[in-house]
């Protein structure tokens, strides 16, 4: 009976094909080896002496031509002036044998001559340290050639190179379900299918049908695609397969392909599994004519999509956010045959993702989170992630044991803009300078009807570089935009340099940011929305990737590129004149806001709002009044406590010194309002 059939070994195909080496022929190659390099060694230690007769010692020794003479159990070692004189790179030593006899009285000659005389000492078990040298040095050898001839037979001449480098997860060792995935109803709904193949695969195949061999994620970085792979793997509870395309990649031609069919021989052992390739346009990028080692492994990738069965149930999952560089081949129908979009999440999928997020997070009673989603416009779940998180560890830095919602505004603010930078310090012309050009956005933001409402006007510096900024906060959701949305958009992104130029007349560096994103608007008008007279429906640029780039390519001619710009400037230029317009018929309002500003030095929507309305800016002004009589008064107070008393004065006024105090705070918040409410009656009766 032949019992290699018993051996998991020899199951490995072609493993028969393999050479063998047996134990003796390994042994008997590191002796050989020894052998060759004690040989060696003699012959290069002896080409360091010379070999002479002893008349010729007798003769070197007569004419006092000897300088160190070494004494061994058999011969004589000796070294001669002429020798010793050269350097010790050139130095060549003679020897000749030793003849029996009395070598004391040799020894005393040598000395009476000044000749330095060495004697070996000679151990005895000279002979075992031999054998133990050569035994080890047989031992290393026979070891190392042992591993290298096993990994030679087992996984070819590379070693294990050619072994893939997935990491597998056994069962739901993912530790992640659906529950752990929000903001991607459509992705999930659109792999639920295969999930429901990998546990009734009898229900499909009844009916004829065949569970699809693979599902392509394309999406933005951040918005969760590996996510939702181990989910499927979770919600499955079959063995998960999660590898780079970067790691087929090696600099030995070949490794690539090998470990693509190793990939796919351990998922079909354990199947039902599931595969999943993260950012495969590192191996499944368009070939071209010149054929490479990553041409290599696409063939091998496809040839192993094409082979593979289906009804085995192993599923193939990849992601990318460069669909557009992916081979045709590996696009088409039989290979990957969905494709799912994991698209930034909407309004309600940022609100469900913030949940997932803080389920673990100590929440206080004020948090909003779908304000927070309504603020976060355009965020990944990354990105969502990051926030809570950033939230949470400011709230570590309070000293607080919850979660508020300042925590989480200020978190978006930092994921935005930085950190504020304390100790940056502004000159007074400087300050008021970016509160005018602040004041400008968000001044034409507040009076033109169809801008995204002001959330918060600040002038404090920040890490990112800017030195103040104004946040918006849309009311709703949007999808569109019309052509005088975004022509208002240009006006208030255009105001704080109308802003510079009006009250200062001159311009500044603060303003680049600002000029960019309109030029940038501009041209997408231009060129890419046909919102122009001059081009028409004509739209020249296209966006060749949508995950990645958020800026169009030109495909035209030189005349039509020139018209672009021509154009471009054209609705800059008109943009500008309508803010300018638009901020010295209000020059009044902007001098308040920003004056308002520069005490305060960060407001809110409402505060800017307060000032266009006579009603709310009486209201604001007379709080903002009974915040400061009550500060003062506080203050006051604080420094009579610090005061020394004397007895005698506390004797005389025992505790009736509190209540002038309190009663002066009160009578100084009642003016403040009546003098904050006379003014805004009078202003308002001017206007009229």
């Amino acid at each position: 009976m032949d019992q290699k059939g018993n051996n998991p070994q020899n199951n490995k195909p072609g493993n028969d094909k393999r050479p063998k080496i047996s134990i003796w022929a390994t042994l008997l190659i590191a002796v050989a080896i020894v052998v060759v390099i004690g040989t060696l060694y003699n012959v290069i230690a002896g080409s360091q002496y010379t070999q002479t007769t002893y008349s010729d010692f007798l003769e070197a020794m007569e004419d006092n031509n000897l300088e160190e003479v070494q004494l061994q159990y058999d011969r004589i070692i000796y070294m001669t002036k002429e020798e010793a004189a050269k350097p010790a790179a050139e130095q060549k030593a003679c020897f000749t044998g030793l003849p029996t006899g009395d070598k004391m009285a040799l020894v005393a000659q040598l000395h009476e001559m000044g000749v330095t005389v060495n004697q070996e000492i000679v151990e005895d078990n000279s002979t075992i340290l031999l054998i133990l040298y050569y035994a080890l040095m047989i031992g290393v050898l026979f070891f190392t050639m042992r591993m290298i001839t096993k990994r030679m037979s087992g996984d070819g001449m590379m070693g294990g190179f050619g072994h893939s480098k997935a990491k597998m997860y056994m069962e739901k060792e993912t530790g992640v379900t659906f529950q752990d995935v929000a903001g991607q109803d459509e992705a999930k709904e659109s792999l639920q299918e295969i999930i429901d193949f990998l546990h009734n695969p009898k229900k499909y195949t009844d009916i004829g049908a065949k569970m699809p061999k693979g599902a392509l994620l394309v999406g933005s970085p951040g918005t969760g695609k590996t996510l939702i792979a181990k989910a499927v793997a979770g919600e499955a509870g079959v063995p998960f397969f999660s590898i780079s395309g970067s790691d087929f990649e090696e600099m030995f031609v070949g490794v690539g392909a090998s470990r693509v069919r190793d990939l796919f021989q351990q998922a079909t052992k354990v199947a039902p599994s599931i595969v999943f390739i993260d950012e495969i346009d590192a191996v499944g990028r368009s070939r071209d004519s010149r054929f490479g080692n990553n041409d290599q492994t696409l063939n091998q990738l496809l040839g192993e999509l094409d082979g593979f069965d289906s009804s085995k149930g192993v599923v193939i999952l990849a992601a990318t956010n460069r669909p557009e560089i992916l081979d045709k081949a590996l696009l088409r129908a039989g290979r990957f045959d969905r494709r799912i979009v994991v698209d930034r999440p909407n309004l309600q999928g940022r609100w469900d993702t913030l949940k997932v997020h803080t389920r673990k997070i100590k929440l206080a009673e004020d948090v909003d989170l779908k304000k927070i989603a309504q603020a976060t416009a355009g965020a990944v779940g990354a990105d969502l992630a990051n926030l809570v998180n950033e939230a949470a560890l400011r709230a570590v830095r309070q000293g607080r044991q919850m979660v508020n919602q300042e925590d989480l505004l200020v978190s978006f603010e930092t994921v935005i803009a930085g950190t504020e930078k304390k100790n940056t310090v502004l000159g007074e012309t400087e300050k008021r300078m970016v509160a005018y050009h602040e004041v400008g956005h968000a001044l034409i933001s507040a009076l033109e009807k169809h801008d995204t409402p002001v959330s918060k006007i600040t002038i404090v510096p920040h890490t990112d570089g800017a030195l103040g900024y104004t946040l918006y906060l849309p009311e709703e959701e949007k999808y569109l935009s019309t052509k005088e949305e975004l022509l208002v958009q240009l006006r208030s992104l255009l105001g704080g340099r109308a802003a510079e130029q009006l009250v200062f007349g001159t311009v500044t560096t603060g303003a680049a940011n600002d000029l960019q994103r309109a030029t940038a608007l501009a041209r997408n008008m231009v060129a890419l929305y046909g919102m122009s007279d001059e081009l028409g429906l004509m739209a020249p640029a296209s966006i060749t990737n949508q995950y990645l780039e958020d800026h169009a390519q030109l495909d035209c001619s030189q005349a039509t590129a020139a018209t672009i710009d021509t154009t471009v400037q054209k609705i800059l230029t008109q943009c500008f004149a309508d803010a300018m317009r638009i901020l010295t018929e209000n020059r009044e309002l902007l001098d308040e806001i920003s004056e308002y500003l520069l005490v305060k030095e960060s407001i809110t929507g409402d505060d800017l709002m307060a000032f266009i309305d006579p009603e709310k800016k009486a209201e604001l002004l007379a709080r903002d009044a009974a915040e400061k009589a009550a500060e003062e008064a506080k203050t006051a107070e604080e420094a009579a406590k610090e005061e020394p008393v004397t007895e005698e004065t506390t004797e005389e006024k025992p505790a009736a010194e509190e209540t002038p105090v309190e009663e002066a705070s009160e009578e100084a918040t009642e003016e403040a309002t009546e003098e904050a409410t006379e003014e805004a009656t009078e202003e308002e009766n001017t206007e009229e």
